[in-house]
C-alpha cells in the first residue's frame, strides 16, 4: 500500500478537512482566462469563497483530455497573451495573499518542456506552488519531470481512472504523493457524470491500495452534486462547470462583464456550502 507522507501545505489541509469531519472542495481555473486582471481576481478570492484547495491550469494549445469549455478557456487565455511565465506570476500573487491554502499546477508537459525542467520547478517552488498534475505524463516517464518534482520538495499527483486497474494501480501511485485524482468518467472533462455508486466504489476501492486522500472530478456541475461526492471521497474538483460561468459572463465581444468574477465566485460559494454540509448527519 502507498502510505501518506507529510507533503507540507496539501498534507495539512487534508488533515485539517479530516479533522472537521467533512471533504473538501477543490476548484480548476485556467490561468489567464479571459485575462490576466480577472483571472487574478478570480484566483484571489477563491479561497474565501470557500475553495480549499486550487487548481491553476497552464494554457496549453493542444489540450487532448479537456472538453470543449477548457479547451475554450485556454484559447481565451492564450489569445489574451497568457503564458508560463505570467502563469507563474499569478501563483506568486496568490501565495503572496494566502499562506495556507495549496496551489497545484494542472497541464500537460510540453509547456513545461518549453520553459525547462529544471527551471519551471526552481521557479514554481519559489512562486509558492505546491503540486503538480501532468496529464500527459504516464509513470513510465517518471525521470522527465515527476522525480525531479519530489526532488524539489513539490507535490506530484496522479489521475486514476475507471480503467485504472488493480494490477496498474501500484506503477500509477507508485511516487505519487499530496493525493490522488480520480477521473469519474472515461473521455474528455465536462461531458457527463458518473454514479453515487461508482463513485463510492472506485473511493473504496483505490483506499485499499494507498492512504493518500482521494479527490474525485469531472462532470460535477452543481453543488448537489458536489455534496454527493464529498460524503464519500476526501474532495471533489469542479473545473468545467465553474469555467462554464466564467465564460457566461464574457460579452458579445468576448470581454468580460464588470461582474464576472464576482459571479464565478459567488457559483464556488454555492458549491461550498454543498461540500461543507455533504455529510451533516451522518457523524456518530
Amino acid at each position: 500500500m502507498t502510505k501518506a507522507a507529510d507533503s507540507g501545505r496539501i498534507a495539512r489541509r487534508f488533515a485539517a478537512l479530516a479533522r472537521q469531519g467533512r471533504g473538501g472542495l477543490v476548484t480548476f481555473t485556467m490561468a489567464g482566462d479571459p485575462d490576466f486582471a480577472t483571472s487574478r481576481d478570480i484566483l484571489l478570492g477563491l479561497p474565501e469563497a470557500g475553495a480549499d484547495l486550487v487548481e491553476l491550469g497552464m494554457p496549453f494549445s493542444d489540450p487532448m483530455a479537456d472538453g470543449p469549455a477548457i479547451q475554450a478557456a485556454g484559447l481565451r487565455a492564450l489569445k489574451a497573451g497568457a503564458s508560463m511565465k505570467t502563469t507563474l506570476a499569478l501563483a506568486r500573487e496568490f501565495r503572496a495573499k494566502d499562506s495556507e491554502t495549496p496551489l497545484v499546477l494542472m497541464g500537460y508537459y510540453n509547456p513545461i518542456y518549453r520553459y525547462g525542467v529544471g527551471r519551471f520547478l526552481a521557479d514554481a517552488k519559489a512562486a509558492g506552488v505546491d503540486g503538480l498534475i501532468v496529464v500527459d505524463l504516464p509513470p513510465e516517464e517518471d525521470q522527465e519531470l515527476c522525480l525531479p518534482a519530489l526532488a524539489s520538495g513539490m507535490n506530484f499527483i496522479r489521475l486514476a481512472t475507471p480503467t485504472t486497474d488493480d494490477k496498474r494501480l501500484p506503477a500509477v501511485l507508485r511516487n505519487t504523493n499530496g493525493f490522488v485524482y480520480y477521473v469519474s468518467i472515461m473521455g474528455i472533462t465536462g461531458t457527463r457524470s458518473a454514479s453515487d455508486e461508482h463513485i463510492r466504489d472506485a473511493v473504496s476501492r483505490l483506499k485499499r491500495h494507498t492512504d493518500l486522500p482521494v479527490a474525485v472530478g469531472f462532470g460535477i456541475n452543481t453543488p448537489e452534486q458536489a455534496a454527493a461526492v464529498a460524503r464519500t471521497a476526501d474532495a471533489a474538483v469542479v473545473g468545467s462547470a465553474l469555467i462554464a460561468r466564467i465564460a457566461a459572463g464574457l460579452d458579445a465581444a468576448g470581454r468580460p462583464r464588470p461582474d464576472l468574477a464576482r459571479g464565478a465566485l459567488d457559483f464556488v460559494r454555492g458549491l461550498a456550502v454543498g461540500v461543507r454540509g455533504a455529510r451533516e448527519g451522518t457523524r456518530p
